[in-house]
């Protein structure tokens, strides 16, 4: 295994420039398909998997205008570009295209481009590619339905643990404590505040999320990346009520996903460092 990153290592050597537009062209293209998830996979869970049944699914159908159903030819599906081409605009039925697709492809394309600047050994990149990718998207989801599929926490959380089995700042032990302490932290709270109120202050989903962002960051750092969700809670909270007049409970997902995004960061930016030194 190791030798076979070893001969990866010559992605690194490429000139500067060449290296990172092409990490960031990954990510456009890797932030056009998240976009693509991000709309049909709560739909493939909200309809208890009928959709899927009568072929609908993360690859079919082709691209579509979502109101007048027509097929998109391939210069009207290049991440941005084509949008800005079109005006924002259906080139058949003239329905405004959501300024989300652009800014989701864009964010994902300048995602990728800073951790190519942060991660500089082939498999530390393409860990923190993944594990960003998967974050953002179930940011987003959440922020749009209030949903954390298991089919993007629990793949996160099997990836984490293979990861710290080849590579990392974690032991697999320590990653193995993590998904554990992780998912049963949030367990506990939630039902305490069942019990005490009567209401549930989250959804399973973030357990499961706790617990892969436990197998990537291992059980030590769980107690700062709480205290940082927690934070981010609150903040968030605020501004969804005070500027844009929210009254609908602010999902903890995105406030996960940001403090795990941040201790991640840091542990692997030390170990990068140490190896290069």
């Amino acid at each position: 295994m190791d030798g076979g990153w070893q001969q990866l290592s010559y992605i690194t050597s490429l000139p500067d420039g060449f290296y990172h537009t092409c990490v960031a062209v990954l990510g456009l293209l890797l932030g056009s398909f998240l976009n693509v998830v991000v709309y049909r996979l709560p739909l493939m869970i909200q309809n208890d998997g009928q959709l899927t049944e009568h072929g609908f699914n993360l690859s079919l159908p082709a691209s579509h205008c979502p109101a007048c159903i027509h097929p998109l030819k391939y210069w009207q599906n290049i991440p941005v570009l084509s949008w800005l081409l079109l005006r924002g605009k259906c080139h058949y039925c003239k329905t405004t295209i959501s300024k989300r697709y652009p800014l989701t492809e864009a964010g994902c394309a300048a995602m990728f481009l800073g951790l190519s600047f942060l991660f500089t050994t082939p498999l530390s990149l393409f860990s923190a590619l993944l594990l960003f990718w998967f974050l953002l998207a179930l940011s987003l989801i959440d922020l749009a339905t209030y949903l954390l599929p298991d089919r993007l926490t629990l793949p996160l959380l099997w990836a984490g643990l293979l990861v710290h089995s080849l590579y990392g700042s974690v032991t697999l032990q320590n990653a193995l404590y993590g998904a554990v302490a992780g998912y049963l932290a949030l367990w506990f709270l939630y039902w305490s505040v069942k019990l005490v109120s009567g209401k549930e202050g989250m959804g399973y989903g973030d357990f499961k999320l706790l617990a892969a962002l436990g197998a990537w960051v291992g059980w030590q750092m769980l107690p700062y990346l709480c205290i940082l969700a927690a934070l981010a809670g609150i903040v968030f909270t605020l501004v969804r009520v005070s500027i844009y007049k929210m009254s609908e409970q602010t999902p903890f997902g995105p406030c996960l996903a940001l403090a795990g995004a941040l201790i991640y960061i840091s542990q692997e930016s030390k170990t990068i460092w140490l190896m290069l030194s």
